[in-house]
C-alpha cells in the first residue's frame, strides 16, 4: 500500500482575514469533470455560498429575506478562470462586501489553493421585491445595519 501524503486542516469557517470572509472547500469527485479538475460552474457555487454564509455572519439569513420578500438576485458576473483545483485538494473561497451602494452590492471573491490562486470575480447583487418584483430603492434596514458591520462604515449613494 502507497503511503498518503498528510491532509491539512481547512481553516474555521467564517475566520477573517484582513477583511476577507474565509469559506473552506474541500474538493469533492462531484465539483469536477471527468479528468479531475473543478467544473467551471462549482466556482460559482461555491461562491454564492460563501456569500450566504458571509451575510449569515453578521446576522442576515437568507430564509429571513425572502421572509420579509426579499430576493438578492445576481445582476451582473465577472470571473476569470487562472488556475484550476484538482479533485481532493482544499480550497479558500474568500469574500468580501466593496463599495456597498444605495442600490446595489458588490462582492470581490479569490478562491485559492495553499500554494494558488484559482479564481477571481465580482458579483453585483440588487434587492428586489418578491412580491412587486422590482428592484428596491432602499436596502431594508437590517440589511443596511449588516453592511455596515461588513465594512466599517456607511452605505455610498448611487
Amino acid at each position: 500500500m502507497t503511503d498518503l501524503p498528510p491532509i491539512s486542516p481547512l481553516p474555521q469557517l467564517g475566520a477573517v482575514y484582513d477583511g476577507w470572509f474565509n469559506f473552506p472547500v474541500r474538493v469533492y469527485p462531484h465539483h469536477t469533470d471527468y479528468a479531475g479538475v473543478v467544473w467551471h460552474g462549482s466556482y460559482i457555487n461555491w461562491m454564492e455560498s460563501a456569500r450566504v454564509e458571509c451575510l449569515r455572519s453578521v446576522g442576515i439569513s437568507f430564509e429571513d429575506l425572502v421572509a420579509a420578500g426579499v430576493n438578492l438576485p445576481v445582476v451582473n458576473l465577472s470571473i476569470r478562470y487562472h488556475l484550476p483545483a484538482k479533485m481532493g485538494d482544499d480550497v479558500i473561497v474568500m469574500t468580501k462586501l466593496q463599495n456597498p451602494e444605495k442600490l446595489r452590492l458588490n462582492w470581490a471573491y479569490q478562491i485559492r489553493t495553499e500554494n494558488d490562486l484559482c479564481v477571481t470575480a465580482l458579483v453585483t447583487l440588487v434587492a428586489v421585491d418578491m412580491e412587486k418584483n422590482k428592484i428596491l430603492r432602499t436596502l431594508p434596514s437590517s440589511l443596511v445595519g449588516a453592511i455596515a458591520r461588513l465594512v466599517g462604515n456607511d452605505i455610498t449613494p448611487n
